[in-house]
């Protein structure tokens, strides 16, 4: 089974909302899918808060051989760093004495 990691359209005509998911490549484009691992909304004003991800199931999933759509690809490469550095907790600084 070849994996894909890419969109599924969601919202109403002239409204587009996008799931991030996991699916067979065979499915049509609105089919059945394995995972979901986030969603994008390009409606939002705040560039920042379009994508939001798992970044975890991200990358099992293209470690486990799944390949990203193009244009899923670019908002890996854009904002996976960025979801991954807020979801860790903020080192504690050293104690000194």
């Amino acid at each position: 089974m070849a994996v894909r990691i890419r969109m599924k359209r969601m919202g109403r005509k002239n409204r587009p909302y996008y799931r991030i998911v996991a699916i067979d490549s065979r499915q049509p484009r609105d089919g059945k899918v394995l995972e979901e691992l986030g969603t994008y909304d390009p409606e939002i004003r705040d560039t920042d808060k379009r994508v939001t991800l798992k970044p975890a199931r991200v990358k099992h999933w293209i470690s486990v051989g799944a390949l990203p759509s193009d244009h899923v690809q670019v908002l890996l490469n854009k904002y996976l760093k960025k979801i991954e550095e807020a979801a860790q907790p903020p080192a504690a600084p050293a104690a000194t004495v």
